[in-house]
């Protein structure tokens, strides 16, 4: 099992009960995952393990907080988790991107794989993904999330894109 297999875009975390309107602070995002985190952990998939929320890494100089943090015991790393409830802009993907790399500096253990970053937002832009470390990374990501099930045609189109992009060789590796 390969660690990008367990990403999924998007993620459905209709079981918050957050109105589907997905504007608001990223605090009450963050508070109704941890409020629901057995639901978030298996809408997650496999192997995740929560170690912290709000969890502190520090420099030299600054302080930074990481929304959210888990360790995968089937991949052994640590998987950073930063949430956004609005648009991802290349802002966000350069804070995750120093995350990952602060993570894998000061936390991670000898025996623990690199660290995986994580961008769980309320919409993308494929051109900002196809123009930043994102297209090349293979431990960051962004994904998507829904407060509501998607359509009937949504998942069509979802399964239908899933089935282009393994036919095309997306899958291997």
């Amino acid at each position: 099992m390969f660690w990008y297999d367990l990403i999924k875009d998007p993620y459905i975390l209709e079981f918050l009960g957050l109105p589907e309107s997905p504007a608001g602070k990223e605090s009450h995002l963050e508070s109704a995952i941890i409020g629901h985190l057995q639901e978030f952990l298996l809408e997650m998939g496999r192997g995740f393990s929560f170690v912290g929320r709000q969890f502190r890494i520090s420099t030299e100089t600054s302080h930074f907080y990481i929304d959210l943090v888990f360790y995968n015991y089937l991949l052994k790393c640590f998987v950073v988790i930063d949430l956004k409830t609005r648009k991802l802009t290349h802002q966000d993907i350069g804070q995750i991107d120093m995350y990952v790399r602060m993570f894998d500096d000061l936390k991670r253990g000898k025996d623990d794989n690199p660290t995986i970053g994580i961008i769980l937002c309320a919409d993308k832009d494929e051109t900002i993904v196809k123009y930043s470390v994102l297209e090349e990374s293979r431990r960051i990501f962004a994904s998507k999330y829904k407060l509501v099930l998607p359509t009937e045609e949504e998942l069509a189109a979802e399964i239908e894109r899933n089935t282009r992009y393994l036919r095309d060789g997306g899958g291997d590796e």
